[in-house]
């Protein structure tokens, strides 16, 4: 690439046209210095997540293909507890970076002893739900007579640890508010590397540990993420806390302004987060009335489908935290510019990363099962993933972008349409219908990643989000 097609592409001066400009702008090395510090730290945390997430399917996978669908049928049952969670944590992103971009750090600190509180409660009231409805959900969830039983076991034991995983969540949120996503690193990698130790001993029953199969696997993941709870605890509290700390602020009673501030945000990616994880939920359960093999074939491709999703979501969180500090410093030119920066360097990996799930679209599998008609299944699916992943990972920059913004409502009314109508409808029309099969499921990802992308791409282009204050 020639230097004057890289500056093109890449210099930041290039980015913005001069009417945009309210300030002089940092240099294209400093505006680069600035977002990758905090990109890499949350690049690598959610890359290294997701892969030993996968290495944990690969490991659950050693026990059969109804090992793997009984723990992959219950993800988005979970997932539906967790987005109330998810859904506050958005609004604790938001309202920390605004209050870190106009150097208030007691109301930073307010606002993060007051939701780690709340999530501690609603995550409580979750886990007793969760355990006592468990067996109407796996089976709701398209759970057949043969991985019922251990899904129920495995979903509820899980389950356990989802107080430990919210409030650690909340914290990691206000970190990533205000751009502390080295920290978040440390926990999720530390507490995520205990999880694969603790497979390999209990799944197994390797170096005297019991045999405890899908059951060693829950409690090796509830083991992990009460570690990451105490990591994240220790990095608010104490001396070596810089601008998030518990002891800045002495009172744990709710105030309105703060938690108006935050239900703001959240209450619009609640909406978000339940349209979403209907349409996940639907999707899935579409998938699983394709067979045990056909699900067990489509978790592997998740976990694959996971890695760019992780890639993408590492710039999303440099987005928010950018976007949110830039409005709150009012310089919505310099939010601008970040967003740019980030969608070109997400751009890069992008690429690769397509181009790699494509070629590797026979030996990517392959780590995962050795059975032959899941391995060509996967294969296909592969290629279509290989598309989404363009699509996935541009969506995800400028959905960051609106949520560091405030504009969250306009986030859960694209989710609304596009995952919770149009992707279960599409799914069920390209795979029955239309005898798709699985690959049919993939292509209305493909759909649904597409329609979010345009619409997101259009709501940043109209300025709108700039003028949304928090």
């Amino acid at each position: 690439m020639s230097s004057s097609v890289r500056e093109q592409l890449f210099s930041a001066e290039r980015m913005m046209r001069k009417e945009e400009v309210l300030a002089p702008l940092p240099s294209t090395s400093e505006v680069y210095r600035i977002t990758l510090n905090i990109v890499w730290p949350s690049a690598v945390e959610s890359v290294l997540v997701s892969l030993i997430s996968s290495i944990d399917t690969a490991m659950v996978g050693g026990l059969g293909p109804v090992a793997i669908a009984a723990v992959g049928i219950t993800t988005q049952p979970r997932m539906i507890f967790l987005a109330l969670i998810m859904s506050l944590n958005a609004g604790v992103t938001t309202v920390v970076a605004r209050r870190k971009g106009e150097n208030n750090r007691e109301g930073a600190n307010r606002c993060l002893k007051q939701t780690v509180l709340l999530s501690g409660l609603i995550s409580i009231v979750a886990a007793i739900l969760a355990w006592f409805l468990a067996a109407p959900l796996m089976h709701f969830a398209g759970a057949g007579t043969d991985i019922l039983q251990d899904a129920v076991e495995y979903f509820r034991i899980i389950m356990v640890g989802f107080v430990f995983n919210s409030i650690g969540l909340t914290i990691n949120a206000a970190q990533r508010g205000v751009g502390n996503t080295k920290s978040t690193m440390r926990t999720n990698i530390v507490a995520n590397l205990v999880n694969l130790v603790l497979n390999y001993l209990l799944i197994g029953g390797n170096l005297g540990f019991p045999r405890l199969e899908t059951r060693g696997a829950a409690l090796a993941t509830i083991i992990g993420q009460l570690v990451a709870l105490v990591i994240s605890l220790y990095s608010v509290m104490g001396r070596h806390a810089v601008f998030l700390n518990f002891g800045m602020v002495k009172s744990w009673r709710f105030d309105r302004d703060t938690m108006g501030s935050v239900f703001k945000i959240s209450a619009s990616a609640a909406v978000e987060q339940l349209f979403m994880r209907i349409g996940f939920f639907t999707y899935s359960r579409v998938v699983a009335g394709l067979g045990t093999l056909a699900f067990a074939a489509h978790q592997i491709c998740s976990q694959v489908s996971n890695l760019s999703f992780s890639f993408g979501d590492g710039f999303n969180v440099a987005a928010t935290s950018l976007v949110g500090q830039s409005l709150g410093a009012k310089r919505p030119d310099m939010a601008k510019l970040y967003v740019k920066v980030t969608k070109r360097m997400m751009n890069v990996i992008a690429a690769i990363l397509a181009l790699s799930f494509f070629l590797g679209r026979f030996f990517i599998p392959s780590i995962f099962t050795d059975d032959q008609a899941i391995i060509l299944e996967a294969s296909h699916v592969l290629m279509v993933i290989s598309v989404i992943t363009i699509a996935q990972t541009t969506n995800l920059i400028y959905s960051g972008c609106l949520r560091g913004a405030g504009d969250a409502k306009y986030v859960a009314m694209v989710a609304f349409v596009s995952i919770g109508i149009i992707r279960p409808i599409a799914a069920w029309l390209f795979c029955y219908p239309m005898g798709g099969g699985l690959v049919g499921a993939w292509c209305s990802m493909l759909l649904d990643q597409m329609i979010r992308c345009i619409f997101t791409y259009a709501r940043f282009r109209s300025n709108k989000w700039t003028k949304i204050r928090v």
